[in-house]
């Protein structure tokens, strides 16, 4: 299941002294990106996360983004959003399918027998 995972950052927080834990969380993510469980990453015009994930439910990327060492430190938050395939081709495919297969073939193919 794809995930979309938008970081908010929790108001109030103190980012002095986090070079560290910014070090912690840019392993981490690394770790998960050749895991294969990040797809993709990208930052905002505001330097927020969002996060492509491929995993196996909402739960289990829930569990995943909890385990990121800002989320652990209270740092930020993600809003997860699970993404379906887009059906909106089904509108014009099926009427083309359709007008398609009540056409005649236009050319037919002999095989040798």
């Amino acid at each position: 299941m794809k995930i979309l995972a938008l970081e908010r950052e929790i108001e109030g927080v103190d980012w002095h002294n986090s070079e560290k834990l910014l070090k912690q969380e840019a392993q981490y993510v690394f770790q998960l990106y050749l895991s294969n469980s990040l797809r993709e990453i990208y930052f905002t015009e505001e330097k927020n996360a969002v996060l492509i994930l491929e995993t196996t439910d909402r739960k289990a990327a829930e569990k995943l983004l909890n385990s990121l060492p800002l989320v652990k430190n209270g740092k930020i938050k993600f809003e997860i959003m699970e993404l379906k395939p887009y059906s909106g081709f089904e509108r014009i495919i099926k009427k083309e399918l359709s007008s398609m297969n009540n056409r005649k073939p236009e050319c037919v193919l002999e095989t040798a027998d």
